[in-house]
């Protein structure tokens, strides 16, 4: 079962998402955000004592005008951290929280024991340009996310008809609002330097990478492995970016191998 709390940084009022028991981990979301029902935030609490913090803008968290660059949203992170009292967390992230996640593991290296970074946003690579999910439709996503774009259609809507308006206007709504955050990092390119700290990680780090993911296609999960110090990358096949929901046993196991 996951519960919902409040917690005040001084970035932001957010809502927390937390639940099982075990080691802690903390998980940070992709651009998509996370909720109370996601497939994965359960399987994680089946294993873990788990804890999802909504960044500003995302979900039932306030909006914030104190995050404006990378070191701000990295800063916060670990304001959360301090105001959930956790120490060394095993730190999972996804895509955009994969991005903050190495940046918390490279700003504070022995703050961060064990490391996760699932299909990660933070590189460039001119010879494989992301794709702008920014000027995407949304019947565009589910290609772009999934190995299996009808399936992850059926999974974004949620129980909802896209091309019902009385679906669709609220779901742009909030994928505005969302994506106004996410923008910070992730518009025009998703670059703001980790390549020049990256270096710093220290923790054991597991680099899991969908092998059909399209928004950071395999030439990035080699980019991290050379460049985070001593990481392993597992591949997992049938999967795309949101290898997450596809394989979510093949990424239980991946994370599992940090203890």
């Amino acid at each position: 079962m996951i519960t919902t709390r409040k917690i005040a940084t001084r970035a932001a009022e957010v809502n927390v998402l937390s639940g099982g028991t075990g080691p802690d981990l903390l998980f940070l979301h992709n651009a998509g955000g996370v909720t109370a029902e996601n497939p994965f935030l359960l399987a994680l609490a089946k294993k873990y004592r788990v804890f999802a913090p909504q960044l500003p803008g995302y979900g039932d968290s306030g909006d914030s005008d104190n995050i404006r660059d990378m070191l701000d949203v990295t800063l916060h992170s670990f304001d959360v951290l301090e105001a959930l009292g956790l120490e060394k967390p095993l730190l999972v992230g996804h895509s955009l929280g994969g991005m903050i996640a190495a940046e918390m593991a490279a700003l504070r290296p022995r703050e961060v024991e064990k490391l996760c970074l699932i299909a990660s946003a933070g590189l460039w690579l001119d010879a494989y340009p992301v794709p702008d999910i920014f000027t995407l439709l949304p019947r565009e996503f589910p290609a772009y996310m999934f190995h299996d774009a009808e399936a992850g259609a059926k999974i974004m809507a949620t129980g909802g008809n896209m091309n019902d308006p009385a679906f669709l206007i609220p779901f742009l709504v909030t994928n505005a609002r969302q994506l106004g955050m996410a923008g910070k990092f992730l518009f025009p390119i998703p670059d703001r330097g980790l390549k020049e700290r990256i270096h710093r990680i220290r923790a054991r780090t597991i680099l899991v990478w969908g092998d059909s993911d399209r928004i950071f296609p395999a030439p990035y999960a080699q980019a991290f492995k050379s460049l985070v110090p001593g990481a392993e990358l597992v591949s997992i096949p049938d999967a795309g970016h949101q290898v997450v929901l596809e394989q979510t046993n093949a990424v239980m196991a991946a994370i599992g191998r940090l203890g």
